[in-house]
């Protein structure tokens, strides 16, 4: 591996990999995905023109690498969240633990009923808190369908939230 490449993955790699986890729920497809796409980014580093930040270069790379992967295994899940998130509950104090991860389990299982685009662009703007400019080069689209994208996003993810019990709780 050149030089660079090996320091974007020691500066980039748990990001990446934590972007991927979001998607295919599962470590070690996680991991495997993940070292694709350094090895993706190895391959075409000459492609790289500095456009975008690295990260955000990265990020477009695993994006690519997790949907080849779905096409191939005709599977599209999101967000089963188990004990791998049990690590930001667990600092929590324990009367409040229970709570607070009812309401992570809840506020993914509305992202996980939106649709596709939908999914996107929270998981970038909201979770990753990629600026719209990052997320626009990411998924391939305009600015401005970026910004109304995330506002139907957003609305949509309130209706999902509110539609099971009639309240709409405020998870970001």
């Amino acid at each position: 591996m050149n030089q660079q490449i090996e320091n974007y993955y020691y500066e980039h790699s748990d990001r990446v990999y934590r972007y991927i986890f979001l998607l295919v729920r599962n470590k070690e497809n996680a991991e495997d995905l993940t070292q694709e796409t350094f090895y993706k980014a190895h391959k075409g580093m000459s492609s790289f023109n500095g456009e975008a930040s690295p990260a955000t270069w990265l990020l477009k790379i695993a994006r690519n690498v997790t949907f080849d992967y779905f096409r191939k295994k005709r599977i599209i899940q999101f967000f089963s969240w188990g004990d791998e998130h049990d690590q930001e509950a667990s600092s929590i104090a324990p009367d409040a633990s229970a709570e607070k991860k009812e309401q992570i389990l809840e506020l993914y299982d509305a992202i996980n009923r939106l649709k596709k685009d939908y999914r996107d662009v929270i998981i970038l703007r909201k979770i990753q808190e990629f600026p719209i400019k990052d997320t626009a080069y990411i998924l391939g689209w305009t600015e401005a369908k970026v910004k109304t994208k995330s506002g139907r996003a957003m609305e949509a993810l309130k209706q999902e939230l509110a539609g099971k019990d009639g309240v709409i709780h405020e998870s970001f």
